[in-house]
């Protein structure tokens, strides 16, 4: 059994290469190849917090994936100074069932949840896009940055979050990994007042800015949201709005902007695409350079399962982790 620490994990799943494994999980998703069951949600009502199992299955060129993540999110951790989300992922042969890998996964999910808001930029926003409003400052929001200034030649963030002290510290931490100059911003207006991109790291459940500060063309990806109640967009984007989203059958149980706007009836669920099915060419992305595209991520197993495959190899490549009797 090979252990993959954080630290082994980050080193194994380079960002550039994790967004194109993420591109072939969407599509092997959205083909109907992958076997994965909707995730079961636990809650531990003690402490306002859920922990999820999400087992996969994942035919590959490369090789099969199967694989099980536990993840646990605890919101009273954060104050206390511990992380919000901790996670392991068990990696098993799928020719045999044997077990190979447990990864650490809270980094695991950072990267891939990323990587998958990066393959969404690279389809959606346009080619000429150089500034990004950045909602949030905690790991989701770092690895979205790091993502999206992958894709595209990023030249200026405004990051908005309700701490200015967790800001400055983002823009202390993330200056030396990225290629742009990142900005504080006072208010969300400020903050979306330039932007080309839009990414949304956050729990609020009360949407994060109005839908008529956005500018025509704006791409805007939402990854923090992950229940019915919890709202990150407003309804009135989604509503007129390119949606396209990591998995119908997800965000139909999770995604609380779309399900607002579909209970509003301002929006339809066959109005929405899966980003996999642009991939593969079956269902189109931007349309227009004024049209506003938005991608809803929930997350979705199959990008556990290739992103822990990916590390894997990665991993046996360069020597990393501990190997243990099993």
């Amino acid at each position: 059994m090979l252990i993959l620490n954080a630290t082994d994990v980050r080193r194994a799943l380079p960002m550039r290469e994790t967004i194109e494994a993420m591109k072939q999980a969407y599509a092997t998703l959205s083909a109907g190849q992958a076997h994965l069951p909707l995730r079961t949600s636990l809650p531990i009502p003690p402490q306002n917090a859920t922990a999820l199992f999400m087992p996969a299955y994942v035919p590959g060129q490369e090789g099969d994936a199967l694989t099980l993540k536990i993840v646990t999110l605890f919101p009273h951790n954060v104050p206390a100074g511990l992380p919000f989300i901790h996670a392991a992922v068990l990696v098993m042969d799928a020719a045999t069932g044997q077990m190979l890998a447990l990864l650490e996964g809270g980094t695991l999910t950072a990267i891939r949840t990323g990587a998958g808001g990066g393959a969404a930029a690279d389809l959606l926003a346009r080619a000429e896009s150089r500034t990004v409003a950045l909602f949030g400052s905690g790991v989701q929001a770092r690895t979205q940055l790091e993502a999206v200034c992958a894709v595209r030649p990023i030249e200026k963030v405004w990051i908005y979050a309700l701490n200015p002290a967790q800001v400055h510290t983002f823009i202390e931490e993330m200056t030396p990994r990225v290629p742009a100059t990142l900005i504080a911003a006072a208010t969300p207006r400020q903050a979306l007042a330039e932007a080309d991109i839009v990414c949304a790291a956050t729990t609020t459940q009360t949407p994060l800015f109005d839908d008529t500060d956005l500018r025509p063309g704006t791409h805007v990806t939402g990854v923090g949201s992950y229940t019915p109640a919890m709202i990150e967009i407003p309804p009135a984007t989604v509503a007129r709005a390119r949606v396209v989203v990591d998995s119908r059958t997800a965000c139909q149980a999770e995604a609380g902007e779309i399900l607002r706007a579909v209970a509003e009836g301002t929006f339809a669920w066959q109005n929405a695409a899966e980003l996999g099915e642009i991939v593969l060419g079956t269902q189109t992305g931007r349309t227009t350079p004024d049209q506003i595209t938005f991608f809803k991520s929930v997350g979705v197993a199959v990008q556990d399962a290739v992103a822990a495959h990916l590390a894997l190899k990665n991993a046996r490549q360069l020597g990393l982790g501990q190997e243990v009797p099993w």
